[in-house]
Formats: structure tokens, sequence, C-alpha cells
């Protein structure tokens, strides 16, 4: 056997989310509706297939490594220095090089109880000890965040903003008081993935002068490109640059480069996505309404329905949404458990189940 490091033979051996292609090959099956992992069942925009099949031809050379033409292009659309923006394989791999970089053993690390695991999954990965800080309403709890920082000497404090898994969200000004409420020497790794559904007032205004905070953004939910894997970070043009110490950088593909660069500059689709995730968040909050169930405000392209019992009982729910092949999730701890998510889906994938959650309710509620 290889010699494994004494921190990855301490570690197990998991992966933070099972997929729902492991179900259904357990199921021998495929889902009915598959509107549980936030990705855009809208897909991308049209250019961007036609840019990714055109590109899929020249799949034999390498990606641009220094991903110039999209970071241009994102530099030209924010209004900032290419110098402020990297590019990564998703956001999951842009967690990864961030910790990498601050995090060794033992180096204190604070996030939310609950919130997004693939952050805490690298952060145990590279040694670093996680202090979380429970949810306040349902909503991150920014003030909790600080008051831990200070409290264990965190190096790296990660927010998502709107958030995963409840998607409610704090105001821009309450992101800003958390970064000047931080440790001097403190990071603040502020995750937009969900800012194209962001309410006015939700995200702090770009100031890549900062050298307090960075902010990763995706091509993943609104742009429909999940199973691409790009995503780009933002922040000063010194901790942008220190990427480039430890990126991979082929990692991210010709193939997805020019899938993203088409998608950036598609606006009309995205306005359109934008519109279709409003009509589906609005028709699951009826179909929860119908089943005697509340819901949590979305500022995201999922809902968050309350089961209104305990974490138990969602959990049924939710087996027997996928026995009926409905894809949902749910959140990991207490009391968030108590609920269920519901990506927006199209029409038919909500005709679906609006079928399918009155018999899983009745069946939780009759085992």
């Amino acid at each position: 056997m290889p010699r494994y490091t004494e921190l990855v033979s301490s570690l197990p051996a998991t992966v933070p989310f099972v997929g729902p292609e492991t179900q259904e090959r357990a199921m021998g099956r495929p889902f009915r509706a598959r509107i549980g992992a936030n990705e855009s069942v809208f897909g991308p925009s049209p250019r961007a297939v036609a840019a990714m099949c055109g590109a899929a031809a020249e799949a034999w050379k390498y990606g641009d490594p220094e991903n110039h033409d999209l970071k241009q292009t994102l530099a030209a659309h924010h209004g900032i220095p290419a110098a402020s923006i990297t590019v990564g394989e998703g956001i999951d791999g842009l967690l990864g090089n961030l910790v990498r970089q601050t995090v060794g053993p033992a180096t204190p690390v604070v996030t939310s109880l609950g919130a997004y695991p693939t952050f805490s999954f690298h952060v145990t990965g590279f040694g670093g000890t996680l202090h979380q800080v429970p949810y306040r309403n349902d909503c991150e709890n920014p003030s909790g965040l600080a008051a831990a920082a200070h409290e264990t000497g965190a190096a790296l404090v990660y927010l998502a903003n709107p958030d995963n898994p409840m998607g409610t969200f704090v105001t821009a000004a309450e992101v800003l008081s958390l970064r000047d409420a931080l440790p001097g020497d403190a990071l603040l790794c502020l995750d937009e993935a969900y800012c194209d559904f962001a309410p006015p007032g939700a995200l702090p205004p770009l100031d890549v002068t900062d050298t307090r905070m960075i902010r990763m953004r995706t091509f993943s939910k609104a742009h429909g490109m999940a199973g691409a894997r790009i995503a780009y970070a933002i922040g000063h043009p010194d901790l942008i640059a220190s990427f480039d110490r430890v990126r991979n950088h082929f990692g991210v593909s010709r193939i997805a480069q020019a899938g993203a660069l088409a998608a950036l500059q598609d606006t009309d689709w995205l306005a359109r996505v934008v519109a279709e995730v409003e009509m589906a968040r609005a028709r699951i909050c009826r179909i929860a309404t119908e089943n005697g169930l509340d819901t949590l405000p979305s500022a995201t392209n999922f809902v968050t329905i309350d089961c209104g019992q305990d974490g138990a009982f969602a959990r049924c729910v939710l087996r027997e949404l996928v026995r009926d092949g409905v894809f949902v999730r749910m959140p990991s701890v207490a009391p968030l458990d108590r609920c269920i998510r519901v990506s927006a889906g199209r029409p038919a994938d909500l005709d679906i189940f609006a079928e399918a959650l009155p018999l899983a309710l009745n069946r939780a509620r009759n085992p």
C-alpha cells in the first residue's frame, strides 16, 4: 500500500453529496424529475451550446492555461482589471485552491453549521480545524461568524450569500459589516454562486482594492453549465496572483472556456432563465401551500420547504419522493433538516412534484 500521510490516513473516504446518478443506479431506473441539485434544467444558452460544439472539434488541444479571453471578457463585463480575476474548475475547485493557500494543520477556519459542505471537505482535507456557527432564523449569522473568528483566531471565514442550503440572504451592508468585524489578518470568502438570482441590496459593490475579501461566482447555476465545471474568483490582484502558485493550470477545458465566453455574452438568455426561475419558485411555493406546508423566501434557483416536523420526518418525506422518482435534497443538520429543498423546474417537472408531494407526505405520516 502507499505510504499515506498521517492526515490522509485519519480521514474517511467520503463524497459530500450522493449524486442522482448513484441513486438511479441503486433504483435501477432514472428519476422522473431531477430537481434536487440546483442545476438549471433550462440548460445553457444555445449560443453557448454551439460554441462548445465547435470547440469539441479542437478538444485535442489543451485549454488556454491563462484563460485569457474569458478573463478579458469578464473584466470588461464587471468593469474591473483582468488581474483581479482567476478562473477555476467550478467554485469547488477555487475553494480547494484558496484553502490550500490559507489552511494548514490545525489552522482555525469559521463557517456555518450546515453550510455548503464542500468547503468544509477542503478544510479538513488540508488539516484545518473547523468552527461552525449555527444559523439564525434559517439565515446565515454574520455577527456570530465574526465572534467565532475572534474567539478562534480564524484565518479564513466562509459565507455563502445568497445561501445554500436555505436559499435566504443577508444584505450587502451585513456582508461588509462582517468583513470589517473580522480580525485584521482573516480573509472572508464570499460564495456568490446564486448572485444572478439575488434581489437588489444583497450584493456589495465590487471593490478589487479590498485585500480582506475574495468573491466567487460560477457558470453552473443561472448559465446552466454545471457539467462544464467553470467558475471564477474576484479579488485584489495580489491575492488573485497567488492562485498561480497552486492551481491546476490546465484544469479548465477548452470546451468550457468557449461555452463560458458565449454564455456571458448572451444576456437575453440569462434574463429568460432568471424569469423562468422566478415563475418556478412561485409554483413550488403554491404546491407547498396546497399541502399545508410553509416555504422560506428564496433568493436562489431553489425553494426550501418546511415539512413542519423534525428531521426524521423530513427525511421520510424525501425518501418517499425519491422512491416515486423525484430527486430532491435537504439540509444536513438540525433544525435546518426539518426542510426539503426543491430546485426550480420546468412545468412538467413541477407537475410531477405536485403529484408526488401529497403522496409522500401521506406515507410519511402513516408509515
